[in-house]
């Protein structure tokens, strides 16, 4: 089973148990010329406050809006002489970036940046919240803004609780069993999905709600099943999250038009909810932001009084 090429992307940013996290260590000089090649980690970046340190970004990066740095660089191909002239020169003598941090290492960049003496930080889609917010502290040790890191990762733990435990008092509140409540999370328009084993499906499953893919997910699948859609109209979600809005255009209509989906609860009862591609792609600290989306569609499919119809 092959992954499509947009759908495989999406796979390496929302994070398996496969992942790993690079953790760094302390740096004794505050750095002036970062890049990124992680949106989640670009996005950190600016939230703890060394935004201004950040002279480069991949090509997927576009947030926080208007605050990026013109420079781009292609993540998926990446150029090591691109990256080395980023921070232009100093007295005639060429600046290197102070470090550099991938998500995945495309071209070999890791070794071959290290080999040039460039300092790489590889953080890796993270598989938990904890691992998030390791993350976002990393970053803020490499920079010098501590502080600033440790509040953003505490807020963003937090702002995810909050979700999970709403979306728990609202079945208590409901005398509704929240395990009752299916969905069905889409990742692309050919039916590839997310299980509970995956960092967002984890989430999902705190919340208490039945992941469907989970049923029929194989361990080839890695957590990411392609489901059918004669599978998916028989399994009859409650809800569905469709992540590829801005990727695929897809959205609930189009969903409705679908063979069989008309007569799907998520669809006869108006449960399907767009989600934004980036964020629900991403575990930097707009991870609260998709914990909230989440955890409203849930609410309102708890509230539901005509499933039975």
């Amino acid at each position: 089973m092959k992954l499509s090429v947009r759908t495989a992307l999406a796979v390496s940013l929302l994070g398996s148990s496969l992942a790993l996290s690079t953790v760094a260590h302390a740096t004794t000089a505050k750095p002036t010329c970062v890049v990124s090649l992680s949106p989640s980690a670009t996005e950190s970046l600016f939230a703890i406050g060394a935004g201004g340190e950040v002279k480069a970004v991949d090509r997927d990066s576009n947030y926080p809006v208007g605050k990026l740095p013109t420079t781009r660089i292609d993540a998926l191909n990446p150029s090591v002489e691109a990256i080395a002239g980023v921070c232009g020169a100093v007295k005639g003598v060429a600046k290197k970036p102070d470090f550099v941090v991938i998500s995945f290492d495309a071209n070999n960049i890791k070794a071959n940046l290290t080999a040039l003496g460039i300092r790489v930080v590889e953080q890796d889609a993270a598989t938990s919240l904890a691992d998030a917010q390791a993350q976002i502290r990393a970053l803020g040790v490499l920079t010098g803004y501590s502080m600033k890191a440790t509040q953003v990762a505490t807020s963003l733990g937090a702002h995810v609780r909050n979700a999970i435990t709403a979306v728990q008092a609202a079945a208590t509140k409901a005398k509704v069993r929240a395990s009752t409540i299916s969905f069905y999370y889409e990742l692309d328009p050919t039916l590839y999905s997310i299980t509970s084993d995956t960092f967002i499906g984890s989430l999902l499953r705190q919340m208490g709600v039945t992941n469907v893919a989970d049923a029929v997910a194989q361990s080839s699948d890695y957590g990411y099943p392609q489901l059918s859609r004669e599978y998916l109209v028989s399994a009859n979600p409650k809800v569905i999250f469709l992540a590829d809005t801005k990727c695929c255009s897809v959205n609930a209509r189009m969903v409705a038009a679908r063979t069989g989906f008309s007569k799907v609860a998520a669809v006869k009862y108006h449960h399907v909810v767009g989600l934004d591609d980036d964020v629900a792609s991403r575990w930097g600290p707009r991870l609260g932001l998709l914990a909230d989306e989440l955890a409203t569609a849930l609410k309102a499919a708890i509230a539901q009084k005509s499933w039975t119809k």
